[in-house]
């Protein structure tokens, strides 16, 4: 006997935000169709018969916030059978960690508004989604300890500082500095300037560093575990 099914497959986009010494946000939309009308959602849609995964979440993101990003990580799936009020409906989701300030967001027919929020003072969210960056945020966490990051969301030249703050915010905690260097100095992942930071308030120059390029990208491939 045949089985009949009514299952629609869509996408969701987890992009978390982060700028220098400041907090983690994720992008939003707010809807401009039922069901969760006028809400705040993630980006996202159903995928259409020709697409792949990757080009329907490419292609919802950037119709519906005008973000364009190169690459997104698959995060889970998500297939509650009550999770959509217009059916049976199963989302992949699917998350990227970048610098808002390389954006300009644009709100299309898809969507009336679109903004970044910190993941601490979030709205209330359409469907599921509260627990879609509930899971994205302990990914990240989860993945900055076998995988260096910064390269994307630092400038081209920082001081350690910015980077142990990088850390700290992602983790949601302190860390232990000393340690940390001597860590991320062993990884061969930074490279020492005889530049200083330009000081803004009286205090000793802050040492500027860059990242080994050609390092960083083969731990980025080949992924590595350190504690921090």
């Amino acid at each position: 006997m045949a089985i009949q099914q009514n299952i629609r497959l869509s996408v969701d986009a987890v992009v978390f935000g982060y700028t220098a010494r400041e907090s983690i946000s994720v992008l939003l939309i707010k809807r401009t169709i039922e069901p969760f009308l006028h809400s705040w959602a993630l980006p996202g849609g159903f995928v259409r018969d020709h697409e792949s995964l990757e080009e329907a979440v490419t292609r919802e993101l950037q119709t519906e916030s005008g973000v364009h990003i190169n690459y997104l990580e698959q995060l889970y799936t998500f297939g509650l059978p009550s999770r959509d009020p217009r059916g049976r409906v199963v989302s992949v989701a699917h998350f990227a960690l970048v610098n808002p300030t390389n954006f300009k967001l644009a709100a299309s027919s898809d969507a009336e508004d679109a903004g970044w929020f910190n993941i601490k003072e979030l709205p209330d969210l359409a469907f599921d989604h509260a627990g879609i960056i509930a899971e994205a945020v302990k990914r990240l966490r989860g993945k900055i300890r076998y995988q260096p990051i910064g390269f994307e969301l630092l400038d081209k030249k920082f001081p350690i500082a910015d980077l142990e703050k990088l850390y700290e915010t992602l983790l949601d905690r302190p860390i232990d500095r000393r340690n940390f260097q001597k860590k991320m100095n062993h990884l061969g992942i930074l490279i020492a300037h005889n530049e200083t930071q330009k000081q803004l308030s009286q205090g000793r120059p802050a040492k500027l560093f860059s990242f080994n390029e050609k390092r960083y990208f083969q731990l980025m491939k080949d992924g590595i575990a350190f504690e921090v």
